[in-house]
């Protein structure tokens, strides 16, 4: 099961890219919150930064209200996708692509 949920705040306005096909996508970065106590017993945070893509009716939504700060929770998956750069190397990244969002 490819699963993914998060609630964080948005560290970047989303990147909205027009495809050849007509279809667009909307890129942008989550921060989460991570708290644990260390071996010491003391409270620490630990901040996660996760790349997201968005399409179809979240595109809209994002490029309306989507700014810096918001908080989102997200449910989605997992997916990997590759493209050549200048130099024709494959480049591999993994992002969440958003199912269902909520704004807080």
């Amino acid at each position: 099961m490819n699963h993914v949920n998060l609630i964080g705040k948005m560290c970047s306005t989303p990147r909205v890219v027009e495809l050849e096909s007509g279809r667009k996508i909307a890129q942008f970065t989550l921060s989460t919150k991570e708290t644990y106590l260390d071996e010491a017993g003391k409270t620490k945070c630990r901040n996660q930064w996760h790349q997201l893509s968005a399409w179809g009716r979240w595109v809209h939504v994002l490029e309306e209200l989507g700014s810096v700060g918001i908080g989102l929770a997200i449910e989605g998956k997992l997916v990997t996708r590759f493209y050549k750069n200048k130099e024709g190397e494959k480049k591999y990244i993994s992002e969440v692509e958003v199912n269902d969002l909520v704004i807080l």
